[in-house]
């Protein structure tokens, strides 16, 4: 149960109706809705960081599914474990990236082996990842995929934080695919 109403398209603010234009926009949207001031800048923001960009749908997917799972974010990994499945992640890949089995297994290339350490560090470590880790990612992305991807990071932290803390309900759609995955 949510810990704050969730605004329906009658309830939200006149200005925030096209979110609603297409339906249920989602809990995120909808705890936003109650504040349009700073719904009108964080969703544009969070559209430009996980959006489409130079960084691919899977590396994205990777970055936002380990780090939810890290945090322990039930929403996001809910949500995201769909979409990296969507995005071409094998079903022992996301296990791994959920912490339900072991990313040197299932992950075979070095560049995202690093890039999961990147995210570990990054998202519960100490601030400043270990001089092995991030030599690792120099060695593999060119410094304006390492921004990217740390931002992406920074962002799905953040995005964790509001989810789990405001206790966002995981979406009906989202729930009947895990359910028929056997995800649940």
């Amino acid at each position: 149960m949510s810990r704050i109403a969730l605004l329906t398209a009658p309830e939200a603010p006149f200005g925030l109706a096209d979110l609603y234009a297409d339906g249920d926009p989602g809990p995120i949207v909808a705890a936003l809705a109650h504040i349009p001031e700073l719904a009108e800048v964080t969703l544009p923001f969070l559209g430009a960081v996980l959006g489409p960009s130079a960084v691919g749908l899977r590396t994205k997917e990777i970055v936002i599914l380990r780090s939810s799972a890290m945090l322990g974010c039930r929403y996001c990994v809910d949500a995201h474990t769909v979409v990296a499945r969507d995005a071409s992640l094998s079903v022992d890949e996301v296990r791994a990236l959920r912490g339900e089995g072991d990313v040197a297994a299932a992950f075979a290339e070095d560049r995202e082996r690093a890039l999961i350490a990147w995210v570990d560090a990054v998202a519960v470590g100490p601030g400043d990842p270990p001089a092995a880790v991030a030599a690792a990612m120099a060695e593999r992305y060119a410094d304006a995929d390492l921004v990217e991807l740390t931002l992406l990071v920074g962002t799905t932290v953040m995005l964790n934080r509001f989810a789990t803390c405001l206790r966002l309900p995981t979406g009906e759609q989202t729930r009947s695919r895990l359910d028929a995955e056997g995800w649940s």
